[in-house]
């Protein structure tokens, strides 16, 4: 059975599509394509997987394919180079359509390329792993890496639509799987404490892959993100709360070399120093950042920095984070399970003790 949640931008509006069989079924997502020029990117682990299932439903277009390596140390202004390079070998022109087919990087990398193709062509979103399908597939941001920070070069690029094929996550490895789970339990975290309250009580459903559950979660992810975007796109104001934990992670995730900690693993981290900053603050109950990290070990998530990595780096990382305002740190915390707010100038002191903790 498919589920539909609309991301309500006007104009520019569109369809997340979440079940099983989407990508096979493709009068689910062909009327989203608009030209006859269509380019699929994905990487060496996914299109032997799905690559052919998609392309089979193409056969009266003009398509391409680019297959990237697999993982963050290759989300680059180089593979971005091997995209804008096939679109040109494609000539491919303004109602033409980039297809990205994989994971997270995948996709901010696929869409970074669309938003610059001619200022701007159609991007379509077919997120294979759990992180993808609840967070960055959707919302239209795009990006790639510099080796000073993550996502510093990027733009906002909404796509025509977003297919969440659950099938897909039979194949996705254990470790990705738990990985996405981080993104999950943030959205109860951030602004839901009853679908945290859920994710307790269905963590071993969760784990075993059961259908259901699983496609009740993204859907309640989706649902909530497509709300926030659809009131700030351009992170202006309440979307930044999407961001709790992601401060600390990134800068994780720089120091550490990207791939050594999945994405969600960082974040798992980051949201747990972020509700200890938070307690440290007196703005939140001890008691709520111990029950966020015991959810977090559930899933098989780290809950704190490796060791050998110095406090100050991380310091100096975060303040590279976009959401900063004149060199002040600003950061997503919060007053409890359910209750993250954006808090500005916040005290370094107090961050580094957490940091060196």
């Amino acid at each position: 059975m498919t589920c539909e949640i609309r991301v309500e931008l006007g104009a520019r509006s569109y369809p997340i599509r979440i079940g099983p069989g989407l990508l096979a079924n493709s009068a689910q997502w062909r009327d989203t394509l608009p030209g006859r020029h269509v380019l699929i990117v994905s990487n060496e682990v996914v299109a032997p997987l799905y690559l052919q299932r998609v392309a089979s439903a193409l056969d009266d277009r003009t398509l391409s394919t680019v297959i990237l390596a697999d993982g963050e140390a290759h989300k680059t202004l180089d593979s971005a180079a091997r995209v804008f390079a096939a679109l040109a070998e494609l000539k491919a022109s303004r109602d033409a359509c980039v297809v990205a087919l994989g994971g997270g990087v995948i996709g901010d990398l696929a869409g970074f390329a669309a938003a610059c193709w001619m200022r701007g062509i159609a991007c379509v979103q077919m997120p294979t792993t759990l992180l993808a399908m609840v967070d960055s597939s959707v919302g239209g941001k795009t990006a790639v890496d510099l080796p000073q920070g993550k996502n510093l070069v990027g733009a906002f690029h909404q796509p025509r639509a977003v297919i969440a094929d659950t099938d897909t996550l039979a194949t996705l490895p254990e470790r990705e799987l738990r990985s996405g789970f981080a993104e999950v339990v943030k959205y109860g975290a951030l602004g839901d404490a009853a679908f945290f309250d859920w994710l307790e009580s269905r963590a071993d459903d969760l784990l075993a892959r059961d259908p259901q559950a699983l496609a009740s979660a993204i859907a309640r992810c989706c649902a909530q993100k497509a709300a926030i975007v659809a009131r700030d796109e351009t992170e202006q104001g309440e979307r930044a709360l999407l961001n709790f934990g992601h401060t600390f992670g990134h800068a994780l995730e720089t120091a550490t070399g990207y791939g050594s900690l999945l994405h969600g693993e960082a974040v798992a981290i980051g949201m747990c120093l972020a509700a200890r900053l938070s307690a440290r603050l007196e703005r939140a109950p001890a008691a709520d950042a111990q029950r966020l990290a015991g959810l977090m070990r559930r899933f098989g998530l780290p809950t704190a920095i490796p060791a050998g990595i110095d406090a100050q780096r991380l310091l100096d990382l975060m303040r590279l984070d976009k959401k900063n305002v004149s060199g002040r740190l600003r950061l997503v915390l919060w007053r409890g399970i359910g209750q993250a707010e954006i808090v500005s100038d916040v005290d370094e002191n107090a961050v580094r003790d957490v940091l060196s903790r």
